[in-house]
C-alpha cells in the first residue's frame, strides 16, 4: 500500500518495499494543495484534493494503487474498555455495537467502528483489555471520495498518532523504543509535529499515547515575515522558499519564532505532565516541515534540558534507483505520518 498523508497545505505520498534487514523507499512525492482544500486537517473541497492526489500519483508513478490514509487524532474517539474473555471477534463486535452508546456520543449508523484486543485484563483473567476506535463516517467517506478521484483506493484508514508511533518504532534503534540499561523501562518519546497551521504533541509511553493539538505552525512564521517586511502572503511564502529575505531575517523574525516554538513545546509538555503519572520525557523528536529550521532542535534541547533530534524515518532505509536522496532528506521530517501509513503494507 501507499502511505498518503493529507495535510493542510500539501499531500504526501510514500511507497516502501522490503529488502533484507529492512525497508526500501521505492518512490515518494509531495503536491501542494489549493487554499482551503483542507482546513485544520478537515477536508473542505473533495474535488480539489482529488485532483491534487491525481497529479501526485502521475508525478510519483507508484506501482500500487491501494492506499492507507490517516485521520487526525482529534477526529477519532479512542477508548480502552474491559470485555468478557473467550468471545470470538464476531461476538465481541456484536456486543460492542449493542453497548456503543456507552462509549460513542453519536448514533451508531453515523459511525465507523473498529477494535483490537490488547491482551488479558490487568485485574482479572475473566476479562480482556480492548481498544475501540470510532470516527464519523462522513469523514472517512470524504477521504475515500478524494482518493477515488485521484485514481487510488482507500484500503486502510488509520490514526495519525498511531502512524507516528509506528514510524518512530521502525526508525533507527538510537531513537526507537529501546530499553534503558539502568531500569529496563521503555523510553518515553515525545514527538512534536509542527505543521502548517497545527502543532501536535504525541507522547508514547507503556500506557495510552497522549495527544495534544494546538493551533500553531509554520503559518505564524510566514505571517511574521509578511508583517515585518510588508509583503503579500504569496510573496512572503516565496521569499521564505527561495531564501531571499533581508539579512536581519534571522534575528528579527526567525529567532522570535524559534522562541515561540520552544514555548509551545514546553506548554504542551506541562499539560502532559499534569495529566499523567509520567513527569518527564527521555527524548524529543521534531517532525513536520518546520522541524528543519536551523538551530531549532538545539534550542529546544537547551531550553528544555532533554535530547532533541529532527525526525528522519528513512535514516536506515535503502533507496530505490529513482529516489532523489537530497530531496528525500530535506522532506524527511514531514514524512513521518506517510511513513507510518506505508508501513501498514507489512502488517502480518
Amino acid at each position: 500500500m501507499l502511505g498518503l498523508d493529507i495535510g493542510s497545505t500539501a499531500v504526501k505520498l510514500l511507497e516502501l518495499g522490503r529488502v533484507p534487514g529492512g525497508y526500501r523507499v521505492e518512490c515518494y512525492g509531495t503536491q501542494p494543495l489549493a487554499d482551503h482544500a483542507v482546513v485544520e486537517k478537515n477536508i473542505n473541497d473533495v474535488e480539489s484534493l482529488g485532483m491534487a492526489i491525481r497529479r501526485l500519483v502521475e508525478d510519483s508513478k507508484p506501482r500500487s494503487r491501494q492506499a492507507a490514509v490517516a485521520m487526525a487524532s482529534s477526529a477519532v474517539i479512542t477508548k480502552h474498555i474491559a470485555m468478557p474473555a473467550g468471545l470470538n471477534e464476531t461476538e465481541m463486535e456484536s456486543l460492542l455495537r449493542a453497548e456503543s452508546d456507552q462509549y460513542i456520543p453519536y448514533p451508531l449508523e453515523e459511525v465507523a467502528l473498529d477494535f483490537e484486543i490488547q491482551g488479558l485484563s490487568k485485574t482479572t483473567e475473566q476479562e480482556v483489555a480492548v481498544l475501540i476506535v470510532a470516527c464519523r463516517k462522513e469523514n472517512i467517506e470524504k477521504h475515500e471520495a478524494a482518493l477515488a478521484l485521484g485514481g487510488l483506493q482507500a484500503e486502510v484508514v488509520d490514526v495519525e498518532a498511531h502512524c507516528m508511533q509506528r514510524a518512530v518504532a521502525a526508525t533507527s534503534g538510537r531513537i526507537a523504543f529501546a530499553r534503558q540499561a539502568t531500569n529496563e523501562e521503555p523510553l518515553v518519546i515525545a514527538i512534536v509535529d509542527i505543521g502548517a497551521t497545527m502543532t501536535t504533541l504525541s507522547v508514547f509511553t507503556a500506557d495510552t499515547p497522549y495527544i495534544r493539538e494546538q493551533l500553531f505552525g509554520a503559518r505564524q512564521l510566514t505571517e511574521a515575515v509578511q508583517r515585518h517586511y510588508d509583503l503579500s502572503l504569496e510573496d512572503a511564502v516565496l521569499a521564505r522558499q527561495e531564501g531571499t529575505l533581508p539579512a536581519d531575517y534571522e534575528t528579527a523574525v526567525l529567532q522570535p519564532f524559534r522562541e515561540a516554538v520552544v514555548q509551545q513545546v514546553n506548554r504542551s509538555l506541562q499539560f502532559f505532565y499534569s495529566t499523567s503519572t509520567c513527569h518527564d520525557v527521555d527524548r524529543i523528536i521534531l517532525a513536520g516541515g518546520t522541524a528543519s529550521i536551523g538551530g531549532l532542535a538545539a534550542m529546544v534541547s537547551t531550553e528544555l534540558g532533554r535530547p532533541c533530534t529532527v525526525a528522519n524515518p528513512f535514516v536506515d532505509m535503502a533507496l530505490g534507483a529513482g529516489v532523489d536522496i537530497a530531496s528525500l532528506t530535506r522532506n524527511a521530517p514531514a514524512m513521518m505520518i506517510a511513513c507510518g501509513l506505508a508501513l501498514r503494507s507489512f502488517d502480518p
